[in-house]
């Protein structure tokens, strides 16, 4: 009997209903491997289940720092971050990924591939376990990186333990300006918020040095903050603006993390088929 088919995998979070996981998981793999939602929005309940019938699990919010600190060891991004979105059983224990990092990076420089534009400072929104990550892929592209968070000591307690990269944290009343002056703005907040509403033309124009092109990347690609009114605004007042799906970060965290659970590279353009399908 081929081992590989007893694996199971399977996916964490409140909600995860209209995840696309599971169907990125079968096109990777042809379905070779199980993969499962774990529904519930009680983390113990759930990693339980993971410790009980799984290999490994990916993690989405509001989960991924409780699952970090379950974890026996971590890698380097994950310890850096203080959140994993991704925990593998191993023979030394339970080990913890952080692979959103890669897929913010791999999202912006994708989208900006072959533009020769320049990005000096980016606005991170939020600083969950989705924010935190991107502000240290933010700031390992050495942007000047700014944090806005509605609770201004979580974000200041993580920006205090990583001072090599010299965060800057403000409230959501400063949304705007950083929005305005920011090139490249990676908004992790689950819901919309009302500081959206408050951003005009000039905001959507260019960055601190008035570059044309502003990249703007969203994590929640089930229920996006940024809907087809508020991209149709950004586009009119700036033709050049361009906007990230979360899908995109979704696929490139999903290539690296599926590969980890497995040790085998999943087929991307099969994962590609199925983002392009969901339009």
């Amino acid at each position: 009997m081929d081992k590989s088919a007893t694996k199971c995998f399977g996916l964490i979070g409140d909600p995860i209903d209209k995840s696309m996981s599971p169907a990125l998981f079968r096109a990777g793999y042809g379905g070779k491997y199980r993969y499962d939602l774990i529904t519930g929005s009680d983390f113990e309940v759930s990693y339980k289940r993971f410790l009980d019938s799984y290999d490994g699990i990916n993690v989405t919010a509001p989960f991924k720092e409780n699952a970090f600190r379950k974890a026996g060891s971590s890698d380097q991004a994950s310890k850096r971050i203080g959140a994993s979105n991704l925990l593998v059983k191993t023979d030394d224990g339970i080990m913890a990924y952080n692979t959103d990092y890669i897929g913010i990076q791999m999202s912006l420089l994708k989208a900006a591939e072959g533009s020769g534009h320049i990005w000096r400072r980016a606005l991170i929104a939020g600083c969950g376990g989705a924010g935190k990550a991107a502000a240290v892929a933010a700031g390992d592209l050495n942007l000047e990186t700014v944090i806005i968070n509605r609770t201004i000591e979580k974000a200041e307690e993580f920006a205090s333990r990583l001072p090599q990269y010299g965060f800057k944290v403000k409230g959501p009343d400063a949304f705007p300006e950083c929005f305005r002056q920011a090139d490249v703005i990676i908004y992790t907040i689950p819901e919309k918020t009302g500081e959206l509403g408050l951003l005009d033309r000039s905001d959507f124009k260019g960055g601190r040095l008035r570059c044309r092109t502003k990249y703007v990347l969203e994590a929640n690609y089930t229920r996006p903050s940024f809907d087809e009114g508020l991209i149709g605004r950004m586009h009119e007042a700036n033709p050049l603006l361009k906007y990230i799906s979360g899908k995109e970060w979704l696929l490139y965290q999903a290539v690296g993390g599926y590969g980890i659970f497995t040790g085998e590279q999943p087929d991307s353009e099969s994962m590609r088929g199925i983002l392009d399908q969901e339009g």
